[in-house]
């Protein structure tokens, strides 16, 4: 047996490399991944794709987002690595559904797409595919073992182990007990989380909360140099990060980084498919948010990115149970089609929704943000802040479609027409939603130690 470190390939890049003890590893829902290999040459690599071809004609586009651009940076990226046309071998999968949805709403299957665009570039390239494991409406895991260029693709949950007790559902008193005990998050970022809703930004004295507090400070210098947001620029302190990235990031940063806090409470092996998966998803979904927010005007910016940030709150306090119940979750949402929140309830009588606005108003959330948490499954039932609550359900489906893997979700798509029209959009412009999706969460490349 030999030890391998594991390398999640994020969303819109790939890795390259030679026969060393790794696992390259991609969770693919309506994404694509595609594995090359060279056994011969001992040269392969991974690549996870988001849409068939680019949207924009802008010059700035990140070409590894599609398949058509992307493929050939792939294969040339594998040629200089050493590999020969002659011995490489591929495999694909993904390319699944949004989800449940009936006939005529079929233009959403962009991973149908991306996956022909896959197989007309291999063909033209007469690289033979060993197997094509495409289609579906659930996501799964592809790997590539680059000790041995052994490969898998497997549904995600099946590896979880079987349940063999009864599961407990938590009594009410249980859920109160939890809600109470868990720690709220710091001072400064309920304050900012405030000031946010009001409008109301004081650079002077907003600076001076964040630096009294010192784990928040350390975590938000961290997170500005993270590859979601440094640039490449090194950012040495907390002023150099405001004059930087300006008031309005960094104080999106200093509310992140305390979610950070907030969501390593969770289990492993619960909600969360991989390390931080509950924490990259709130990132990636309020990034998602906030530029969903700007395109439709439906929502300030600003607050669209703290919901997004915090819509998922409730699951903090269930992971525990979720934890001890994952087979069976897993198997209600794929053996009866229902979405999370059935499956919650059928399980433990009440969803993640409900418990996070219990911890918002007890922590004394805006309206606007509690709204969010509580509807943002099912944004037709609020009666206030619907163009937010309307907007983090959107961005939520594309992180849970499109970063499928950070955490166990599955989303009704069946009133997806009527909230795109909600919020002013349409059908037609969903591959331009996709396009806003964030390609490196947080994600850094591994250390290369050949």
């Amino acid at each position: 047996m030999h030890s391998s470190q594991i390398h999640h390939v994020a969303a819109g890049s790939y890795h390259v490399g030679h026969t060393r003890a790794m696992v390259l590893q991609a969770s693919l829902a309506t994404c694509v991944g595609v594995i090359l290999y060279d056994k011969t040459a001992s040269v392969g690599g991974l690549i996870h794709l988001l849409l068939p071809e680019p949207i924009s004609s802008a010059p700035d586009i990140q070409l590894e987002k599609y398949a058509s651009t992307a493929m050939p940076i792939f294969l040339n990226a594998l040629y200089d690595a050493g590999a020969d046309q002659q011995g490489l071998k591929a495999a694909i999968a993904g390319g699944a559904l949004v989800g449940p949805i009936v006939s005529r709403d079929l233009q959403l299957d962009i991973g149908g797409r991306t996956v022909e665009t896959v197989l007309d570039f291999l063909r033209h390239e007469n690289i033979p595919i060993e197997k094509a494991e495409t289609g579906g409406f659930f996501t799964c895991q592809m790997s590539l073992d680059m000790h041995n260029w052994r490969w898998r693709i497997e549904p995600i949950g099946m590896n979880k182990p079987a349940v063999t007790t009864e599961v407990q559902a938590p009594a009410a008193d249980d859920i109160d007990r939890c809600v109470e005990r868990i720690q709220p998050i710091p001072q400064v970022a309920l304050k900012i989380l405030r000031l946010i809703n009001e409008e109301q930004y004081e650079i002077g004295k907003l600076a001076e909360q964040i630096r009294s507090d010192q784990v928040i400070s350390a975590k938000t210098l961290k997170l500005c140099n993270s590859s979601l947001f440094s640039r490449r620029l090194k950012i040495e302190s907390l002023d150099h990060a405001l004059s930087f990235l300006g008031m309005e990031t960094l104080v999106k940063l200093v509310i992140a980084s305390a979610m950070e806090n907030f969501f390593d409470i969770s289990i492993p092996g619960g909600y969360s498919l991989c390390k931080g998966g509950l924490y990259h998803h709130a990132i990636g979904t309020a990034i998602i948010a906030e530029k969903l927010a700007a395109k439709t005007g439906r929502a300030k910016p600003a607050t669209a990115y703290t919901a997004g940030l915090l819509h998922d709150i409730g699951k903090v306090v269930l992971d525990q149970y979720v934890a001890a119940a994952y087979p069976l979750f897993y198997r209600e949402m794929a053996d009866q089609a229902i979405d999370l929140c059935q499956a919650e309830k059928t399980i433990f009588g009440l969803d993640h929704t409900q418990v996070g606005s219990r911890l918002a108003r007890q922590w004394s959330f805006p309206a606007s943000l509690t709204d969010a948490i509580r509807h943002h499954h099912a944004p037709e039932n609020a009666a206030e802040n619907v163009g937010l609550v309307h907007i983090v359900y959107l961005a939520d489906l594309l992180m849970s479609r499109f970063h499928s893997g950070l955490e166990l979700d599955r989303m009704d798509t069946t009133a997806l027409l009527s909230i795109l029209e909600t919020v002013g959009l349409s059908i037609d412009q969903f591959p331009d939603m996709v396009d806003l999706i964030p390609t490196g969460v947080l994600g850094l490349p591994p250390e290369d130690n050949e």
